[in-house]
């Protein structure tokens, strides 16, 4: 999914990093999929890494990374992004290809503030899950 540069305006306060310049429509898109995120919790996003980690209260479970937004999946979710033929997030480092926890958010999510909801809290519910596990 290749981000657009014509996202719907919306009035919801968004918090962009802008350490490292990057292009207006990979800003729009971080800033939209932020916006969309919100009828989980006050999420706002971080520059990282080449692209924007999505947070709530410190927490990531989000990202934007070649205008694509991921979400946070672990064994209980996995299912609902996997049964969709959803991509996983990968990058390669070294020459080696690694995967992470977070898949493709759905299309129909990227169109829908209540999809995106039931999804990001999907999303949120792993990460709490994961920092659960870590500090056990």
């Amino acid at each position: 999914m290749a981000a657009q540069a014509d996202f719907p305006a919306g009035g919801g306060q968004v918090a962009v990093a802008k350490t490292v310049p990057v292009s207006r429509s990979e800003s729009e898109f971080v800033a939209y999929a932020v916006e969309l995120l919100q009828g989980v919790g006050p999420a706002a996003s971080k520059r990282m890494f080449g692209g924007h980690g999505i947070f709530i209260e410190g927490l990531m479970f989000a990202l934007v990374a070649d205008g694509t937004l991921y979400l946070k999946a672990d064994d209980a979710s996995r299912d609902a992004f996997e049964s969709r033929g959803l991509e996983r997030f990968t990058y390669e480092k070294r020459g080696k290809t690694f995967a992470m926890s977070y898949y493709q958010a759905p299309e129909e999510a990227l169109e829908s503030y209540d999809e995106m909801t039931t999804w990001g809290n999907r999303a949120f519910d792993a990460a709490l899950r994961g920092a659960t596990k870590t500090r056990r």
